[in-house]
C-alpha cells in the first residue's frame, strides 16, 4: 500500500506543479534570453492613413459667421467633440454631421464635393481642405482665411481569445501595454508568449506576432498600436484548468491522494474479505 501510495503522489504532484503559471509566464519587461526573444530597435510612430469606412469629424474655423454656419451646421463646437473623444464615448449621435470614408475612399463635403482622403493622415486632409475652401470663398463679401479641424471619431481596437471586447482609443498613440491595461492586462493563463496583432496595411490583412514579456518590446515596431488593430491572446498551451499558486497545487494534490488512498483502502478490503472466504473453504 506505502509503494502504490508514494507512486500516486509522485504522479499528482508532477502534473499539478507541470500545471502551475510561473512568474516566468507572466511578467512584464523581461531581459531578453532564455526563451524570451529579444527585438530590433525599430520603433518609428508613423501617423494613421485614413482607410474605406473610417469617420471624419470636421470643423471649420471662420471670423465670418456665414461661413461657420455653413459648414458646422452641426452644433457642436471642436472643443465639445475632443471632450467626447477623450472620454471614450459613442459617436453614434454625431453620425449626421461626420464624413464617411466611401469605397473609393472619398469624402463628400459640403460646397466641394468628393475630395480623394484614402492613405492621408488627418493633417494631410486639413490642408487639402484649407486650400479647396480658400480658393472656393475667396470671392466672398467679408472673407478671412479659414481654419480646419480634422478628427477620426469611431477609433477602437478589438481584443479576441481567451478575453474579447471591443475598446475606443482616445489617444493620438497607444502603445501595447496601455491597450492591454484598458482590457484589464492578460488573464492568468492568457499566453504572452505569442500575441497576435491583425492589422490591415494598404488594404491587405497582416499578422504580426510577438513576446509582449520581452522588455525589448519597447524599441519594435510592435509598441504602438492603430484603429482596428485586432489583438488575439491564446491560452497557454496546455493549461486547461488553472492553478495559481504552490498553496493550491499542495491543496490539490493531498485532497487527490486522500480520496485515491481512500478508495485504495475500500477496494483492498474487499479483495482481503474474498480471499478471506476463499482460504475458509
Amino acid at each position: 500500500m506505502i509503494k502504490i501510495k508514494n507512486i500516486l503522489f509522485l504522479a499528482i504532484s508532477g502534473f499539478l506543479l507541470a500545471s502551475c503559471v510561473t512568474s516566468k509566464k507572466v511578467n512584464y519587461m523581461q531581459e531578453p534570453g532564455k526563451k524570451i526573444p529579444s527585438y530590433a530597435d525599430t520603433l518609428a510612430f508613423e501617423d494613421y492613413k485614413l482607410r474605406i469606412g473610417d469617420r471624419l469629424y470636421v470643423y471649420v474655423y471662420s471670423l465670418n459667421e456665414k461661413v461657420s454656419q455653413m459648414y458646422n451646421s452641426g452644433g457642436t463646437n471642436a472643443s465639445q467633440m475632443r471632450q467626447q473623444m477623450g472620454q471614450g464615448g459613442a459617436y453614434g449621435s454625431y453620425d449626421l454631421y461626420t464624413y464617411l470614408v466611401d469605397d473609393e475612399g472619398n469624402i463628400d463635403f459640403p460646397t466641394i464635393g468628393k475630395i480623394p482622403v484614402r492613405g492621408l493622415t488627418t493633417r494631410e486632409v486639413k490642408h487639402r481642405l484649407e486650400d479647396e475652401l480658400s480658393q472656393l470663398l475667396r470671392e466672398m463679401p467679408g472673407y478671412k482665411t479659414v481654419s480646419v479641424e480634422v478628427n477620426i471619431v469611431q477609433r477602437s481596437f478589438s481584443v479576441i481569445g481567451i478575453q474579447s471586447g471591443q475598446y475606443q482609443i482616445n489617444k493620438e498613440k497607444m502603445t501595447i501595454f496601455e491597450a492591454l491595461a484598458m482590457v484589464g492586462d492578460i488573464q492568468e493563463f492568457g499566453d504572452r508568449s505569442e500575441i497576435k496583432l491583425i492589422r490591415e496595411i494598404e488594404g491587405k490583412t497582416t499578422i504580426k506576432t510577438f513576446d509582449v514579456r520581452s522588455k525589448d518590446i519597447v524599441n519594435s515596431e510592435y509598441y504602438y498600436i492603430e484603429p482596428n488593430d485586432i489583438i488575439y491572446i491564446r491560452y497557454i498551451p496546455g493549461y486547461a484548468f488553472g492553478i495559481n499558486s504552490a498553496a493550491t497545487t499542495l491543496g490539490i494534490v493531498s485532497s487527490t491522494l486522500s480520496f485515491g488512498v481512500f478508495i485504495y483502502s475500500i477496494v483492498q478490503t474487499g479483495i482481503n474479505h474474498v480471499n478471506k472466504h476463499k482460504g475458509g473453504n
